[in-house]
């Protein structure tokens, strides 16, 4: 059985397994405590701070380690909007009617609770946001942008510098979801112009439940859990070491290989999409052509049901998914889809096959069961 359900989630990394196993064996401290123990702890927790802050191009106090990426999205932009909100009366907020899920659900939680204003920008039909546009919905009571640096269903990238640089002219602070970036592409907050980065290590193969934000330290940020004042008073709760450890283990090793990794995978998944679009007829490809994810191949096909080509796929030694894990089971198209002018019967027909950091083999088989699985569900 071959796993193609990356964007889901990753193996764990033997090396990050490695890493944390001490700290959830003998190196059990707090890292709050006063002693030698709890010491160890600290020492261990600020050395994976450090190191998630270099590739995120931040400094090692701009980190808040999460419990994942919905919490990481949740912090950034409920923390930084409401801030804005109580220090200037901003209460304007600008993102995409593409985000996940955890992204959508902050906005609309500070447009009802909170009062915000909340623009959606317009994407074209390959998922992308225009900086000028962009640059139109600016105002002077902006508190926050957030856009996905890649789209977690299609794996359309966006230019997250020409519009951080939009939002910079404005002084507007901008976030970007790159959950789904990480690892692929480079997430120096120095190098594309950001404020705020949000990441999951179970994308890069840390466990589930682990994450982060990088928050610059300059942009006022209102925690979400109050206590006892850990994470510099971000984020109150005893820091889960281990998770933190791994985190920064897995995403060090995913970076260091992104260039080599992005570049071979990139050519397996332009084979795959190539080979499916020749010999599936009515096969359509969703995202922008060019500018995705190096490991996402997403299509549409017309007249039959994504999940029973999922079904077929499985029955051929191939697991993939419809799109994100978040809407699994949930009946209605994708709202990704939807944004992009895709019409709903044929958004229910999605399928996104996801290729793993590691994949080093000939795309052909996959693209091979893709066709073979569309056909067996067709009338003959």
């Amino acid at each position: 059985m071959l796993y193609l359900d990356n964007a889901a989630t990753t193996p764990v990394h033997p090396e990050a397994l490695e890493a944390m196993m001490p700290f959830l064996t003998s190196e059990f401290g707090n890292p709050s405590s006063h002693h030698s123990v709890g010491e160890r702890a600290a020492a261990a927790l600020a050395d994976a701070r450090a190191s998630v802050a270099r590739v995120l191009g931040m400094r090692k106090g701009d980190v808040v380690f999460t419990s994942g990426g919905t919490e990481a999205n949740n912090l950034a932009i409920k923390g930084i909007a409401i801030a804005a909100q109580l220090r200037r009366d901003a209460a304007h907020i600008i993102t995409t009617p593409i985000e996940h899920e955890s992204v959508l659900q902050s906005v609309r939680y500070l447009q009802r609770v909170h009062g915000f204003v909340v623009t959606e920008l317009p994407v074209d039909r390959d998922g992308r946001v225009d900086p000028a546009d962009l640059d139109d919905a600016l105002c002077d009571l902006t508190a926050l942008v957030t856009i996905g640096y890649a789209n977690n269903e299609v794996g359309t990238v966006q230019d997250v510098a020409a519009l951080a640089a939009v939002a910079a002219a404005h002084r507007v602070p901008i976030h970007i979801d790159a959950v789904q970036a990480a690892g692929w592409l480079d997430l120096s907050a120095a190098e594309l112009g950001v404020d705020a980065v949000s990441i999951a290590g179970h994308k890069v193969g840390a466990p589930k439940g682990t994450g982060a934000v990088g928050v610059r330290g300059r942009i006022p940020l209102e925690p979400l859990l109050h206590g006892g004042g850990q994470e510099r008073g971000r984020r109150s709760g005893t820091e889960n070491v281990a998770g933190a450890v791994a985190l920064a283990r897995a995403l060090e090793i995913a970076d260091a290989a992104r260039d080599e990794a992005s570049a071979r995978v990139s050519a397996a998944r332009d084979q795959l999409i190539r080979h499916v679009l020749d010999t599936v007829p009515g096969a359509a490809l969703t995202g922008h052509p060019t500018e995705r994810l190096p490991g996402t191949a997403s299509f549409t096909f017309a007249g039959t049901g994504g999940e029973a080509v999922l079904l077929e796929l499985e029955r051929r030694g191939f697991v993939s998914s419809s799109g994100s894990a978040c809407a699994a089971g949930s009946d209605e198209a994708s709202h990704v889809l939807i944004a992009l002018g895709i019409a709903p019967e044929v958004a229910q027909t999605a399928v996104r096959i996801t290729l793993p950091h590691t994949f080093t083999g000939d795309a052909r088989p996959i693209a091979e069961a893709v066709t073979e699985s569309v056909a067996a569900l067709r009338p003959r």
